[in-house]
Order: C-alpha cells, then structure tokens, then sequence
C-alpha cells in the first residue's frame, strides 16, 4: 500500500479513485493531480513507480490543503462564526441546519433522534 499524506492509499484500484480516500480530494481533485503529475488515471496503485508518487506527493504538498490541515481550517472557520456571533454562528452552536433547509420537519441528521414530548390534555377534560 503506497503511503501518501499519512494516508494509506489501496492497491488494487486505479489511482484516480485511490487519491479519493485522502480527505479534501475528490474525484475531479484526483484526476487533476494525475493530469499534473502526467500518470494514466487507470494504472493501478500497486504499479506506481517511486518517482510517480513523489510528484503526485509534490503537488499535493504544493496546491492543495489536505487532511489534519483542512480539518483544523474548517474547525477554525466554524469556531470563528461561532464567536462572532453570527446567524450560521448561531446555528452551529445549536446543531441546527445552517443553510437555510426546514427544520419542522426532516433535519433528523442535525437534530438527532425524535426527543418526545407529552401530549397536551385532551379538550374533554378541560370543561
């Protein structure tokens, strides 16, 4: 398994897709830095040359911000929304969507599970 940005990177697949398991590298990322480096984007990551991985290693290093670094950048960016107090600030700091999506009902992946309620007394009882 080839070793690149403290990632280990599976063999058996073409590269193009392998680079996809390093955080911040998508596909279109993947087949850019393959058109850079001038590698097919179907070799196999087992077949790379050391050569081969030292430019794909030398231009992540240079134009891309990836793993532990872009984590700690968007923990920053959320942290500093959340002190200035801002309205998606805000948002974060309640685990409410922040971009402008329902609330009433769906957003179950930000809100968790269904906290319930008791019911209200039933109108009967109330006359």
């Amino acid at each position: 398994m080839p070793r690149v940005a403290g990632v280990d990177i599976p063999n058996e697949k073409r590269i193009d897709v392998a680079l996809t398991y390093i955080y911040g590298i998508g596909p279109f990322s993947a087949k850019a830095i393959c058109k850079e480096a001038q590698i097919e984007p179907g070799a196999r990551a087992k077949n790379l040359t050391e050569d081969e991985l030292g430019r794909i290693i030398g231009i992540l290093d240079r134009t891309y911000v990836i793993e532990g670094q872009l984590r700690r950048r968007i923990s920053a960016d959320i942290g500093r929304l959340r002190d200035i107090g801002c309205y998606r600030g805000m948002r974060h700091r309640r685990g409410l969507p922040v971009r402008g999506q329902r609330t009433r009902t769906n957003a179950r992946t930000r809100k968790g599970p269904r906290k319930t309620v008791a019911g209200k007394k039933g109108v009967k009882e109330m006359h």
